[in-house]
């Protein structure tokens, strides 16, 4: 059976947006690939009358049940599966994927689990900061000559994409498990992050960087809520034998 992505479960998440009526025209691009959930990120007082009258009053209920939140790990703790997109590239940015290929994999996941889709602000995109926080980065290409795309746009592509996503030559999307909570894998990233600090194996000088590629390995996995159970057990039992070995 071929599965169409379930866009009740998708959502748009948007950190510090700068102008109301991007936000707005985000909305009816939302509304018009069926998404109508938007998180505002670190701004609560967008102004209204903007962002309506670049929604058309046809998506006013997107707008009416936007959700607002002052932080960013706040925003996310709920989703089982985070897409970043960026148009700024860097080894320490990716792996990235295009739009088209993460559609595919989006398709099934939404099957059973919450999806955000990020986008940062305007003029300065996501950071380091935030991309870490994602399961998967997307960039979508655009001519070397103008690569610039406004917000709305960006968000109208990968929705679209997600919108007819549809494997190639008739092979059926699988609906992926439940995963792990987003707030789940931050408290077994802290976890790790803390063992391998007491045993030494963090580079100091750039322990994120190091941290960068832990989570890219577990993102790989789709971890499950009891994996990461499982998981942080593990740490601290080893935690717990590095210290009484110390004393």
């Amino acid at each position: 059976m071929r599965l169409a992505a379930k866009t009740k479960n998708i959502s748009i998440v948007l950190y510090k947006p700068k102008y109301p009526g991007n936000v707005g025209s985000v909305a009816r691009a939302a509304k018009n690939m069926g998404i109508s959930k938007i998180v505002v990120v670190g701004e609560n007082s967008l102004d209204r009358e903007e962002m309506e009258r670049r929604s058309t009053h046809l998506a006013a209920d997107v707008l009416d049940s936007i959700r607002y939140c002052d932080a960013i790990e706040e925003a996310l703790s709920a989703f089982q599966y985070i897409v970043g997109a960026t148009a700024r590239l860097g080894k320490a940015r990716g792996p990235f994927v295009s739009p088209r290929a993460e559609a595919l994999k989006i398709a099934g996941l939404s099957q059973n689990n919450q999806i955000a889709l990020l986008f940062g602000p305007e003029d300065t995109g996501l950071a380091n900061d935030q991309l870490r926080l994602c399961h998967s980065v997307v960039t979508i290409p655009t001519s070397r000559e103008f690569s610039s795309l406004n917000l709305s746009q960006a968000a109208m592509i990968l929705c679209y994409e997600i919108f007819t996503a549809s494997p190639e030559g008739g092979v059926a999307l699988q609906a992926a498990q439940k995963l792990a909570l987003a707030s789940e894998l931050e408290g077994m990233y802290g976890q790790i992050r803390e063992l391998l600090t007491t045993i030494g194996f963090l580079n100091p000088q750039n322990p994120e960087r190091w941290m960068l590629d832990v989570r890219h390995f577990f993102s790989r996995a789709r971890l499950l809520s009891r994996e990461v159970k499982m998981i942080r057990g593990i740490c601290r039992k080893l935690e717990w034998h590095a210290l009484h070995k110390k004393t």
